[in-house]
């Protein structure tokens, strides 16, 4: 719920970027520009070696409504808030 999915640029993979699985990720530009089939920056950083990796991705929310329920936190919880606030 509320995983945002990303797809690496066409070529590229966890191994042609270096990524070890030992990263912790940052994704830039996510609170201003997140759309359908966006492009967004992702930071990968290794504590081990303090060294750092930027690739970019595509969101793959595919329409309005997937913006709507990833922002919601989930589909589960958007279709709760709906419910909670019908009269």
């Amino acid at each position: 719920m509320g995983v945002l999915p990303l797809q690496f640029a066409p070529g590229e993979n966890a191994a042609s970027i270096g990524l070890t699985g030992r990263e912790s990720f940052a994704i830039e530009g996510l609170a201003a520009s997140l759309a359908p089939h966006c492009r967004l920056t992702v930071v990968a950083r290794n504590d081990e070696d303090a060294s750092e990796r930027r690739f970019h991705t595509v969101a793959r929310l595919d329409g309005p409504i997937d913006v709507d329920y990833y922002r919601q936190g989930g589909i589960l919880p958007a279709v709760l808030r709906r419910i909670a606030i019908q009269p």
